[in-house]
């Protein structure tokens, strides 16, 4: 059966209802053609859009490739059933993204992606990986819209990146007040040295400050070595400051951690992960090992329907549903954005994404038939996310966004509990 069938769908938290948080070119000649909105000449290429993907397939991210390859999968079907972008079925071509262990691999994917002439990628899961090839798609006028990068250092970075994940400082608040709602104001953090891990390392500790907390061990300066292949002096270090809550920030290395905090005695009532390690541990651990444990996924909670047209555009039961809908509303915002453009090059999608995503307004709509039915009846639209997030913003973050709150289950598997709301302005 499915995990999203046994998800438990708890109450919300008191704060859910808002959280003000501060926080290509193809290779084809241009023609000119009619655009859908405006009536005037688009300049841009009319050739079937071509996206291409850089997900993890393998590696340590490798248990977010499948939802996030069900969502694209899953967008294209749907638009090609519609009838495609400008009269044509959608082309996709999926890739590996690996981790940053093996940094090779992403740039290596987007470079043949590119070569064969895609218009958009969608990718990469980490903010790392991402940082390891997206200059040279910006260099290319390749949209890039990743469903997962929540580094605050990748807000803004070029005209032609979006995302469909909100930023660490969404997801970091909302953990830090999770934390804090439970009674814990001596937290240590376990996190990795790498952007992501530090950048929500960081907001974390700015948020428990703020609240008369303490960071007892994490700081700037006590990070691990995401290479590392035993944790135990950390793990010793961590446990000597006698925190009452315990964050772990990293990817496949939680496998190693987790027994050995166990083993110092950890209360895993008292434990919190974060999108990169709220994985399945059903297979590592022993039963119960870390039930009542809590972790954090940006995104709202899909439904049974939406979870359920995943499930049959990948072929396959999905463990996890994590980043599938934003993988979803990514792809649909760059055919859309084609639609508006009138045209499938990369610039001439960058140029329509905020509009399609609702900036600028527009008549609400869900699905492609019904966007494109508008678009090409002259209307602007407001794109409604499944994912939940809104317009984008002038750094090309989604405005606003939910964060996820999962716990474990006596299997060691999470589970759905509530979701937090929160408001992301512009840095």
């Amino acid at each position: 059966m499915a995990r999203w069938n046994t998800i438990a769908r708890g109450a919300a938290f008191a704060a859910a209802a808002s959280l003000a948080l501060a926080a290509c070119s193809t290779d084809a000649e241009p023609e000119s053609s009619e655009s859908a909105t405006g009536g005037t000449e688009a300049t841009g290429s009319t050739e079937a859009l071509k996206i291409g993907t850089v997900l993890p397939l393998t590696g340590s991210l490798a248990f977010l490739g499948p939802p996030e390859v069900a969502g694209v999968d899953l967008a294209i079907q749907e638009i090609n059933e519609a009838g495609g972008v400008l009269g044509a079925d959608v082309e996709v071509e999926h890739g590996d993204s690996s981790d940053t262990q093996q940094a090779q691999i992403a740039p290596q994917t987007a470079s043949g992606l590119i070569s064969n002439g895609v218009s958009a990628i969608i990718g990469a899961a980490s903010s790392a990986v991402t940082l390891n090839f997206i200059d040279d798609v910006m260099a290319a006028e390749v949209v890039q819209v990743s469903p997962a990068n929540t580094a605050t250092s990748l807000s803004g970075y070029n005209d032609f990146f979006f995302r469909t994940a909100p930023p660490d400082s969404v997801q970091g608040n909302a953990l830090a007040n999770l934390i804090l709602d439970d009674g814990h104001t001596n937290v240590g953090i376990l996190v990795f040295n790498e952007d992501y891990g530090t950048g929500l390392r960081d907001v974390i500790k700015s948020t428990v400050e703020e609240a008369g907390g303490t960071i007892t061990y994490g700081n700037p300066g006590e990070e691990f070595d995401p290479a590392a292949t035993n944790f135990s002096a950390e793990v010793e270090a961590v446990m000597a400051t006698d925190p009452d809550a315990l964050v772990v920030i990293a990817f496949d290395q939680t496998k190693q951690i987790l027994p050995e905090l166990l083993a110092a005695g950890m209360d895993p009532a008292t434990l919190y992960m974060t999108d990169g390690n709220t994985a399945d541990y059903s297979a590592d651990l022993d039963p119960g090992a870390i039930e009542g444990a809590q972790g954090t996924i940006p995104g709202a909670q899909a439904s049974d329907e939406f979870a359920t047209r995943l499930e049959e555009a990948y072929g396959e039961t999905l463990d996890s549903l994590a980043y599938g809908p934003e993988s979803y509303d990514a792809t649909m915002l760059v055919a859309l954005a084609a639609v508006h453009a009138g045209a499938t090059d990369g610039p001439s999608i960058q140029s329509s994404m905020a509009a399609v995503s609702g900036a600028t307004g527009g008549t609400e709509c869900t699905g492609f038939a019904e966007c494109a039915e508008l678009l090409e009846a002259g209307e602007e639209i407001n794109y409604q996310a499944v994912s939940g997030v809104g317009p984008f913003n002038d750094a090309n973050d989604p405005s606003a966004a939910y964060v996820g709150v999962y716990q474990y289950d006596e299997n060691n598997v999470q589970n759905w509990v509530s979701e937090v709301f929160g408001e992301v302005p512009a840095s």
